[in-house]
């Protein structure tokens, strides 16, 4: 999967715009609601999946304190609320796009 042409935080929503011109409108609520981290969303254990934690959610979930890109393949948001471990690769966002 492509990187997006371009990337901006525009007000409450991250806005990604996508070679061959298709763009993409995600509110930053909705991005922090599908954090792809173990700690959010569980991972593989050895006999069985391990859950995520429930994560208690506040206003500064949802408010973006900064982001890196994490080689060409995606973005690390860090929240204002402290978190910062979910790598969000262009496929899974574009996925995101596609169910809202």
């Amino acid at each position: 999967m492509q990187a997006p042409e371009d990337l901006q935080v525009i007000g409450g929503e991250l806005a990604l715009r996508w070679p061959g011109g298709e763009e993409s409108y995600l509110s930053l609520e909705t991005v922090r609601r599908h954090c792809p981290c173990a700690a959010c969303c569980g991972e593989p254990g050895l006999t069985r999946p391990i859950p995520g934690v429930e994560m208690k959610l506040s206003q500064e979930s949802f408010r973006l304190k900064g982001m890196q890109r994490v080689g060409g393949y995606a973005i690390q948001p860090t929240w204002e609320d402290g978190h910062g471990t979910g790598i969000y690769s262009w496929e899974y966002l574009r996925k995101i796009a596609k169910e809202l």
